[in-house]
């Protein structure tokens, strides 16, 4: 009796499952219209106590939609790298001397030939003194030899003499003019001063710093992105720059050259721009976050990524077409701001399914029911 009854209950249970099957994957029956009491019948139509219900089958599933969104998507490669002086130089004296005045403010800019520092050139001046006066006696001598040997009571041998000692007169004062010019320190482009190291008084060697001068209007900016790169990076591609200094501001620069040497370490191609620093914010040294753009795409197809789902390795988004939800394969492009850009399946113009996806299915009747903003 006990095994009978065993039997019969897997029986109901079989029935039970294959009816399930039957009103939910065949006939494409739900929760609702089961407990409506609507029932599938072969056809199409509903059946039992539902049949004089509404004539369009199950009512429309509401969900949220919108239309695609057209704009520009830029493919951008992300680095990092360190600003530079599009100029820099320390000053230094090429001679030794005492510094005898300081011709500038630290952190001042100044224009290219400004004076900045000069050394005790008392020494210099007499040395240029004495070898102009000798010039002047050569040039004398030379005279009264020229005029005695066209007169030809001189020997050539005198007048080859004096004229040989005023050359070496006139270059001893060009080289004691070079050493007295070596003695004032001149600014060699346009720029600001950084802080000094010496003081007047100061006997300096040669060669010692005395004050780094910076060209800062516009920055260099030396940055790596990784070898795979190289065949799409080229001169005057845009990039975007931040700094931590900063936060939320970002700075426009321009690829300007490309290091034909690829970088053996860490397999990078080292790539330099320029960023203009119009105000002075900018400073060399800063650290900098990169957005090299590498490319652009205008009148692109553009959905929220909530959009879009995936089944396996295939990607899709549920359309919206004549109150039913059509389900589309598209191919995904970039990715920006929470939006997808879609390369295949979509048009201009389509509308997408943002949420309630997981309710539907393909064909199925819906209702774009949209959050509205408040007091609307």
């Amino acid at each position: 009796m006990r095994h009978t009854l065993r039997i019969v209950a897997l029986l109901v249970l079989v029935a039970l499952g294959g009816g399930a099957y039957w009103y939910f994957v065949k006939q494409g029956g739900t929760i609702n219209t089961l407990l409506a009491g609507k029932v599938p019948s072969p056809g199409g139509a509903s059946a039992g106590p539902a049949a004089g219900g509404p004539p369009g089958g199950a009512p429309p599933m509401p969900v949220e939609a919108l239309p695609v969104k057209i704009g520009t998507v830029s493919r951008q490669v992300t680095a990092v790298g360190s600003l530079l002086s599009s100029e820099s130089v320390v000053i230094r004296p090429e001679v030794a001397g005492k510094v005898s005045e300081i011709a500038f403010l630290e952190g001042q800019a100044v224009k290219k030939g400004a004076v900045l520092i000069r050394l005790d050139d008392s020494i210099a001046r007499a040395t240029l003194a004495q070898a102009q006066a000798s010039i002047a006696f050569s040039r004398a001598e030379l005279a009264r030899a020229d005029e005695l040997y066209r007169q030809r009571t001189g020997p050539a041998r005198n007048r080859e003499q004096a004229l040989a000692k005023l050359q070496s007169d006139e270059a001893a004062v060009q080289l004691a003019k070079a050493q007295l010019e070596k003695l004032t320190l001149t600014a060699p482009f346009d720029g600001v001063l950084g802080l000094r190291k010496v003081s007047v008084g100061d006997v300096v060697a040669a060669g010692k710093d005395i004050v780094n001068l910076e060209a800062i209007e516009i920055l260099k900016l030396d940055f790596r992105v990784p070898e795979l790169y190289l065949p799409t990076v080229r001169t005057g591609q845009t990039l975007k720059v931040a700094v931590d200094s900063f936060g939320g501001r970002t700075f426009d620069g321009t690829v300007y050259a490309i290091d034909p040497l690829v970088d053996v370490n860490g397999r990078a191609v080292v790539i330099r721009a320029r960023v203009p620093n119009s105000d002075g914010a900018l400073r060399p040294g800063l650290f900098a976050r990169v957005a090299l753009t590498l490319d652009q795409t205008p009148n692109a197809v553009l959905v929220p990524e909530q959009a879009v789902s995936a089944f396996g390795n295939k990607q899709f988004v549920f359309k919206v077409v004549e109150g039913k939800a059509v389900q589309t394969t598209v191919t995904l492009g970039e990715r920006r701001n929470a939006e997808v850009e879609i390369t295949a399946g979509l048009q201009p113009g389509d509308v997408v399914v943002t949420a309630g996806q997981l309710k539907i299915r393909d064909g199925a009747p819906v209702m774009v029911v949209n959050n509205k903003p408040a007091g609307s």
